[in-house]
């Protein structure tokens, strides 16, 4: 039995990416919503292969030079390999959270001050807060300034009680992953990672293009509980 674990191996990484690809919406914790395909391949090819594995070596039979070679040892430690695709199949990794979201200096050089276009009529007005930090820090129209704004993201917790609504920004995957947040004034802060929405007003501070500007602030008026979306992240 022992001979079958490469052949364990493929299947097991092969069924964990068809979990979390084909059967949920949990790569989306990881990667695009774009990259669904090739993942959704690249797992039905790993257990497809991992039968052909299987196949080949209940054909053939243990090679007697390679069990020489390796002896007992080799066989039992290639099975343990199969425990982190086992974890990734039974228990997949939560999004990135609060954690992440602090591991990145909060250090910003100017990319060009300049005019944003016009905002949706209608307040209040749904913003991610990749937008709302780059409207706030290099729009020179200001066109933030009167309106009412609506983010979404997760609580992160900041020093002498100042708390942030924060979002993850990817380009591709959970490992290129920066942060985008907003200081949250005038509510008290529910707990780390929490999930809201918060309703309210943009403070303008510092020049435009500066460190001071960021993170921008917003004044709110209601902050509300929400369920963490399917994709917790936005797309940079």
């Amino acid at each position: 039995m022992r001979r079958y674990g490469p052949a364990v191996l493929l299947a097991l990484v092969g069924a964990a990416i068809l979990r979390v690809s084909l059967f949920s919406e949990l790569y989306l914790r990881y990667v695009q919503e774009g990259l669904r395909p090739y993942l959704v391949v690249s797992g039905v090819v790993l257990v497809l292969l991992g039968v052909v594995v299987a196949v080949l070596v209940r054909t053939d039979g243990e090679d007697p030079e390679h069990g020489h070679a390796h002896g007992p040892a080799g066989p039992r430690v290639a099975w343990l390999l199969t425990l982190p695709a086992l974890a990734l199949l039974l228990f997949p990794p939560p999004a990135l959270g609060s954690y992440s979201a602090e591991r990145e200096a909060a250090q910003r050089a100017a990319q060009g001050v300049g005019s944003f276009p016009a905002l949706p009529s209608g307040d209040p007005v749904d913003l991610t807060l990749g937008e709302f930090g780059s409207r706030a820090v290099y729009d020179s129209a200001r066109s933030l300034k009167g309106r009412t704004i609506r983010l979404t993201g997760f609580v992160t917790r900041g020093d002498g009680g100042t708390w942030y609504v924060t979002r993850l920004l990817v380009s591709c995957c959970a490992a290129d992953a920066t942060t985008a947040k907003a200081e949250v004034r005038g509510a008290d802060a529910p707990p780390v990672d929490t999930w809201v929405t918060v309703t309210g007003t943009w403070r303008p501070r510092g020049a435009l293009g500066s460190s001071a500007a960021w993170p921008p602030v917003v004044d709110v008026t209601s902050v509300r509980r929400v369920a963490q979306p399917d994709n917790p992240y936005e797309k940079r």
